[in-house]
């Protein structure tokens, strides 16, 4: 029963602390607004770029390389032609409907 009076004793002033620093953090948080930041601006148009244009392509081409081999290998499965498919159509159109989204205003 001792030990956990000592402990309890050593808890309070912790909790205490964290509670303090957490009303801290609550008072002086300053106010964020989505879509007044373009700190990620640069990073997006890159890799937008990059997966609409060569990069889309080649995720494409190894994609439909990969179920080639699948199908060569006497493994015939659905899959194998479907998934190259989806991979083209997302780098395709997919890519363009997720920048529109997460760009809109909503």
């Amino acid at each position: 029963m001792q030990s956990i009076l000592k402990f309890a004793g050593r808890v309070e002033p912790v909790v205490f602390a964290i509670l303090l620093v957490a009303f801290a953090l609550f008072l002086f948080a300053g106010p964020a607004f989505a879509g007044a930041d373009a700190t990620f601006d640069t990073a997006e148009s890159t890799f937008t770029g990059f997966l609409e244009g060569s990069g889309g392509r080649i995720i494409t081409i190894l994609s439909l390389v990969g179920g080639i081999v699948g199908l060569a290998s006497g493994r015939f499965s659905l899959g194998q032609i479907a998934i190259p498919v989806g991979v083209g159509v997302g780098a395709g159109t997919g890519i363009p409907i997720v920048t529109s989204t997460v760009t809109a205003v909503i």
